[in-house]
């Protein structure tokens, strides 16, 4: 196989001869399975995208008409931070789920979940017509998408961190980490469109809804491709060689709560810096600039375009320089970037342009290598549960808040806020990677 090829090399026998029936009794070949892995998270983070800019162009005026337009903006974030608080709880109902009915019952529930609560969002009446009771279906449509996403672990970057060459680790971790900005140009682009297609009074009537009707499209599609993949038998029996099986969250937290912990703060850099490239510039250019919504997102979607080419070049840098290194001295350069943070976003369409250009290219050099760089850390029993919970606080610490603090204590205090929100996930990330070094060498 090429060089550019996804393959799984794996040292043990048994595990190769799995990956021997995956071409021939499933005919799941690895390209498939990178692809599948592509699609699904790229229907994840569509969805996730689509809600965020809704908070910054939708809800305020539909759902929070009495408030103004900040305030509603406020409340929407808030309800956006719902999901990331409610994921940790899907992962352990999910990992419940799987270890009685199996792996492909806990994905078609959980994707059917994400499917449902998303393409209820588009039928979710508006505030003149049924008051606070629409604010209330969209909280429970929201903690329904958190608690899906949560559910739909399918270990992927345990099984890579532990079945592939240490030289080509950075390489293939970042191959799932690609659905965060395909998701993304997706989800702007039809916001784009309808924005600039449409007199506002419609929009905000009936256009903002198509979206969430194309998530529908795209969640079929994403569980049939993950389905082909997690119920293949080849890839259940690799899964089990390695010992990747749920058990209870709560055994995972008494006997590894501290490596899920380091686990969620190495990650924190890159994560906070997610959403304040993505959906806060959004929110906060819209309100405080002149330069219109639609250039806005035109931007941001060049962005994602340079964040999927900066992704890929991490696994590369990643394989040459390691993967922490590449995460530790990210962290550095996302710091000297919040610094410049306040600078930009008051330098007009020029200063906003590059606040989100630039933010996006760091974003994915380091995204790009912050699925499961601590790993290693868990015992083989735990790693499955511990790498999905990692992520989830790694996301409830770093991201999910980050659009309602920026904004709110920009809009009070300053655009300081910004730079003071990203640098604390710096030290988050700094401090966590140093711990980890230091506990290896302590084991070694």
């Amino acid at each position: 196989m090429s060089s550019g090829s996804v393959a799984f090399p794996v040292p043990r026998v048994e595990d190769a001869n799995s990956l021997s029936r995956a071409h021939t009794d499933e005919d799941v070949t690895p390209n498939e399975i990178a692809v599948g892995v592509i699609i699904g998270r790229s229907s994840e983070y569509f969805d996730f995208f689509v809600f965020g800019i809704a908070c910054v162009l939708v809800f305020p005026f539909t759902l929070f008409p009495f408030m103004s337009r900040l305030d509603g903006t406020l409340m929407a974030f808030a309800i956006f931070a719902l999901a990331f608080l409610a994921r940790p709880i899907g992962t352990a109902l999910g990992m419940a789920v799987q270890r009685r009915w199996g792996r492909g019952t806990k994905l078609t529930l959980a994707m059917f979940t994400l499917g449902v609560s998303t393409v209820g969002m588009a039928f979710l009446p508006n505030y003149s017509s049924i008051g606070s009771s629409a604010i209330v279906v969209l909280i429970v449509l929201r903690v329904g998408q958190g608690l899906a996403l949560g559910a739909s672990w399918d270990g992927l970057p345990s099984l890579l961190a532990m079945g592939v060459p240490t030289e080509r680790r950075g390489w293939y971790a970042m191959i799932g980490q690609l659905g965060a900005p395909l998701g993304f140009i997706i989800a702007a682009a039809l916001f784009a469109y309808l924005y600039s297609s449409l007199p506002v009074s419609e929009f905000l009537d009936w256009g903002w809804r198509y979206p969430f009707f194309v998530a529908f499209a795209i969640n079929v599609v994403a569980l049939f491709a993950r389905l082909r993949l997690v119920v293949g038998q080849s890839y259940a029996e690799l899964l089990q060689a390695r010992e990747l099986e749920p058990v209870p969250v709560a055994e995972v937290m008494s006997h590894e709560g501290s490596n899920v912990l380091l686990g969620a703060f190495a990650a924190l850099a890159s994560l906070a810096l997610f959403h304040l490239v993505t959906v806060f510039p959004l929110s906060w250019i819209s309100m405080y600039s002149a330069q219109s919504v639609v250039d806005v997102l035109e931007v941001q979607i060049m962005g994602a375009i340079l964040a999927a080419g900066a992704i890929a070049v991490s696994g590369i840098i990643a394989d040459r320089m390691g993967r922490r290194n590449l995460l530790g001295t990210m962290a550095v350069l996302i710091g000297v970037f919040s610094l410049t943070a306040p600078w930009l976003l008051r330098g007009g369409a020029v200063g906003n342009n590059a606040f989100i250009l630039i933010g996006f290219i760091l974003l994915g050099l380091s995204y790009g290598q912050s699925s499961g760089t601590v790993t290693n850390n868990f015992s083989s029993e735990f790693r499955y549960t511990g790498a999905a919970l990692s992520t989830d606080l790694a996301w409830l610490f770093g991201a999910a808040f980050a659009p309602l603090v920026a904004l709110g204590l920009s809009a009070k205090w300053g655009l300081g806020a910004v730079s003071l929100y990203l640098l604390s996930g710096v030290v988050c990330t700094l401090l966590a990677l140093r711990i980890n070094r230091v506990l290896e060498h302590r084991d070694a």
